[in-house]
C-alpha cells in the first residue's frame, strides 16, 4: 500500500495520518474545517488538536473531498455520531474506486441501529474490504513516538497483513485479528467503563475501588461483545483489556476526564460544553445500554453509568447501589 485518505482532523486522525506519512506513505488528510485544513497545510502542524506534532512525509491537506484522489486505503477517524455523513459525503463525490481498504478508526456504536462503525461503511461502500483498528493509544503519546501497539482486524487476512505493515514502525507495533466485531465491541465498551472509573476517582474512592471496577468492567465487556459476536479472546487482548486499562487510568482519556469532573459534581452539560473534543463514551453509554437490553445481557455498572449520564442520577448513589447488590460468584 503506497497511497492513504485519512478522513478526519481530530486528535487521532491527526496522529494517524502524520504516523502514515512517516512510514512513507502519500497521505491526504480531510477535515470539514477549511481554516484549520489551510492551517496544517501551510505549517505541518494541528495545534488545535495535537499541538506540538510536526508532520513529516507526504502529506495534502484538505476541505474539498473533490481534490481526493483515489488511495489504497481510507482511514475513518470521526467520531461516531458523524460516520454516516461522512461516509455518504464521500460516497456521493464519487472519490473511490473499488480497490481500497477502509478502516475504521473510530470506537463506537450507532444509536439508532445498534451497527458497529465497519457496519455503517459497509452500507456505503459494499465492494470494499473493511477493517478496524483499535488498542490502547492516545494521540498524545503516538504523535511523541512512544511505544505503542495496536490491532488491525480485518475479515480478509490478506488485506490485515498489508494493513499490519502499514501501521509496524520502530516505535508503533501491531498485531492481525480476524475478529472485526470483538475488536469494534471492545473499543466502544470500554469508553463506559472508563466513565465509571473516572466517577470512583473523582470520588476519591482510591485504588481498590477503581481496580474493581475495572475488572468488573472487563466481564460486561466480555459478556456484552461474546453476545454480539466477537471473540472472547478477543476481550483479553489489546482491543479489550489494554484499551480498559488505558483508558480507565489515563489522564489523556477524555472519558476518564467527563467521570472525574462527574464524580467531583460537575454537570455533565457544563463538561461537554468545556472541550471541542469528543468523549465517545458520553453518546455511547447509551447506544451500549440499549444493546445490553436487546441482548438480554446483566450490565449492572453500565447501567448504572448510564443511570448518572442519562437519569440525572447521583454518581455516589450510582456507586453506593453498586456495592449494595446481593453477592454472587465471581465468575457468574
Amino acid at each position: 500500500m503506497e497511497r492513504a485518505i485519512v478522513m478526519g482532523a481530530g486528535s487521532w486522525g491527526t496522529a494517524l495520518a502524520a504516523m502514515l506519512a512517516q512510514r512513507g506513505l502519500r497521505v491526504q488528510f480531510w477535515g470539514r474545517d477549511e481554516a484549520l485544513m489551510q492551517e496544517i497545510a501551510s505549517t505541518r502542524s494541528n495545534e488545535r488538536y495535537l499541538p506540538g506534532l510536526i508532520i513529516e512525509g507526504e502529506l495534502e491537506a484538505t476541505h474539498e473531498l473533490n481534490r481526493l484522489q483515489p488511495a489504497d486505503l481510507v482511514l475513518f477517524v470521526t467520531p461516531s455520531k458523524a460516520m454516516r455523513t461522512v461516509a455518504g459525503a464521500l460516497r456521493d463525490a464519487s472519490v473511490l474506486g473499488g480497490d481500497e481498504v477502509l478502516v475504521s478508526c473510530t470506537k463506537g456504536i450507532e444509536l439508532a441501529t445498534g451497527r458497529r462503525m465497519s457496519q455503517l461503511l459497509e452500507e456505503y461502500f459494499p465492494q470494499h474490504h473493511l477493517a478496524a483498528l483499535s488498542g490502547p493509544n492516545h494521540a498524545e503519546e503516538v504523535s511523541r513516538k512512544m511505544p505503542s501497539a495496536a490491532v488491525v482486524a480485518c475479515a480478509d487476512a490478506v488485506s490485515g497483513v498489508a494493513l499490519q505493515s502499514c501501521f509496524t514502525l520502530p516505535w508503533f507495533r501491531c498485531y492481525t485479528s480476524e475478529d472485526v466485531p470483538g475488536v469494534e465491541w471492545a473499543g466502544a465498551l470500554k469508553n463506559a467503563y472508563a466513565i465509571a472509573a473516572g466517577i470512583a476517582q473523582g470520588l476519591n474512592l482510591g485504588d481498590n475501588a477503581i481496580a474493581a471496577l475495572v475488572t468488573r468492567g472487563l466481564a460486561e465487556m466480555v459478556r456484552l461483545g461474546v453476545a454480539s459476536g466477537g471473540q472472547v479472546e478477543t476481550f483479553y487482548g489489546l482491543s479489550g483489556v489494554g484499551d480498559l486499562v488505558a483508558t480507565c487510568y489515563s489522564e489523556h482519556s477524555r472519558n476518564h476526564r467527563v467521570g472525574k469532573l462527574l464524580g467531583q459534581g460537575m454537570p455533565l452539560a457544563e463538561i461537554v460544553s468545556s472541550t471541542r473534543m469528543v468523549a465517545e463514551g458520553v453518546p455511547n453509554t447509551e447506544s451500549l445500554w440499549h444493546a445490553a437490553r436487546a441482548a438480554e445481557v446483566r450490565t449492572p455498572l453500565l447501567d448504572e453509568v448510564y443511570a448518572v449520564l442519562y437519569q440525572n442520577k447521583s454518581p455516589k448513589l450510582a456507586l453506593r447501589e453498586l456495592l449494595g447488590r446481593d453477592p454472587r460468584p465471581e465468575v457468574d
